[in-house]
């Protein structure tokens, strides 16, 4: 996978991951309220009818108390009474009150015409519920609810039935009457619908908001991937472009050396040696005068070859190291030029031969630019350690530049930039303070551009 998609996967993928564990967390949570709240919702609908249930049968009883309180156990006229009383007291369609005695015989029953004078005790519900034989055990036992299913008088289909049974024990009656819980039922499916579409709307506003944040991060990604890369398409560019400059400005120097030295010094060597022939064939008495001058013309060009070699890649830094490269350098920059340059060194040579070369070079081109801008007379070169980090000082009393180029090295010219992109590759940092009383250029090395060795004995 490439560095760009990488980023993009980077940024998209925890933002995708933390919406939808937000948005599972809100389901999750807002699915556990709305239960909680439905099953509230229900215990309370039931307790409702539980409390509906327990006032129709106290009216009932209430209705039938006088009669039942002065007739005995076998008094047939006053049990005639009660069945009517209790047939007559209905409420609404699905609302009645039934009678059965203790051995599951049924005494009255309204909306069931078949059911009184027939024992109905085994009598079970579809879930296998023994509906009357359970009401009968309720109302022996002082009273309570019991919850079975029952035909619904006004659908004919069974539903569930919550019951109230209470009993008259000197006729061995068990008096009751019920509601059908479709009512709550319905309610709860209205509030579970309710719920659903809640979770529903949750789920469209996450969306609503998380797709145009995961669109936005996605573009913006993309964006600063697609600038990035161009950015540094630049960057590879003009880095190619100075490599090139580079390379040809340095070919341009090789040929003007060439041909202004090497070239002229030769042609000197070929014109004295031709000159020494012809006067060696006419027997002239001053031959070797002329092979003496082009002798000193081939030791010239020798030199120049020396001196083009040696700003190559100095021998002496492969060697001796860059203290002895150093000392070169400046002695021939100064015989050169008649420039004084004083170097002081106060630290071993601890440095990578990678990180010797770039000080070399960084000293190199200074001299270089004091020789062709500074107008300089004196330049002073010091190499010094600070915590076993190398620094180098390259400081001279010439113009200075900085109405020209300014104080930084990126602002500078490609000999500037060069050296500051030597330092870079090694981690470390090149400032240049440069004005009226000259310039002060500082190459300052990290401990990792130390050899192996040396960094061990730094960091003890």
């Amino acid at each position: 996978m490439q560095l760009r998609y990488q980023i993009v996967a980077l940024a998209i993928v925890p933002l995708i991951v933390a919406i939808m564990t937000i948005t599972a967390f809100i389901t999750w949570q807002s699915t556990r309220l709305a239960q909680s709240s439905i099953e509230t919702f229900e215990r309370n609908m039931l307790k409702a009818k539980e409390t509906e249930l327990l006032n129709l049968t106290n009216l009932a009883l209430s209705a039938i108390q006088d009669i039942y309180a002065k007739a005995g156990p076998d008094d047939m006229v006053a049990k005639e009474r009660v069945r009517s009383i209790l047939s007559s007291l209905d409420y609404g369609v699905d609302g009645y009150f039934f009678v059965y005695d203790y051995d599951g015989n049924n005494v009255v029953h309204p909306r069931q015409s078949f059911r009184p004078g027939r024992n109905w005790l085994a009598l079970t519900d579809p879930d296998g519920d023994r509906v009357i034989a359970n009401l009968i055990e309720k109302a022996k036992e002082g009273g309570g609810l019991h919850r079975y299913k029952w035909e619904q008088p006004s659908t004919g289909k069974m539903a569930d039935k919550l019951s109230f049974a209470a009993g008259l024990d000197k006729w061995r009656w068990m008096v009751g009457t019920g509601v059908y819980l479709d009512e709550v039922y319905a309610q709860t499916a209205a509030a579970n619908a309710d719920t659903r579409q809640n979770i529903r709307g949750t789920f469209a506003i996450v969306a609503m908001i998380a797709v145009p944040a995961v669109l936005l991060v996605f573009a913006t990604c993309i964006w600063i991937t697609l600038s990035e890369r161009r950015l540094a398409d630049r960057k590879l560019a003009a880095l190619t472009q100075r490599v090139i400059d580079a390379q040809e400005e340095e070919r341009a120097r090789l040929a003007r050396e060439l041909h202004d030295g090497i070239s002229q010094s030769l042609i000197g060597v070929r014109y004295a040696i031709d000159l020494a022939s012809r006067r060696v064939s006419s027997h002239a008495d001053d031959a070797s005068a002329a092979i003496e001058r082009g002798a000193e013309a081939l030791n010239s060009a020798i030199k120049e070859v020396r001196r083009l070699s040696h700003e190559l890649r100095p021998r002496l830094l492969d060697d001796l190291g860059l203290t002895p490269a150093l000392k070169s350098l400046a002695a021939n920059f100064s015989e050169r030029t008649a420039i004084r340059v004083e170097i002081e060194t106060e630290a071993p040579d601890r440095l990578k031969p990678e990180a010797s070369t770039a000080l070399y070079r960084i000293a190199q081109e200074a001299l270089t630019n004091v020789e062709r801008h500074a107008e300089a007379s004196r330049v002073d070169i010091r190499l010094w350690s600070e915590r076993g980090r190398m620094r180098m000082t390259i400081a001279d009393n010439g113009t200075g530049f900085q109405a020209q180029m300014g104080q930084t090295p990126n602002s500078g010219g490609l000999g500037l930039r060069n050296m500051a992109e030597r330092m870079a590759h090694f981690g470390g940092i090149l400032l240049i303070k440069s004005g009226e009383g000259g310039t002060v250029l500082t190459a300052m090395l990290p401990k990792s551009a130390n050899r192996q060795g040396s960094q061990e004995r730094d960091a003890a």
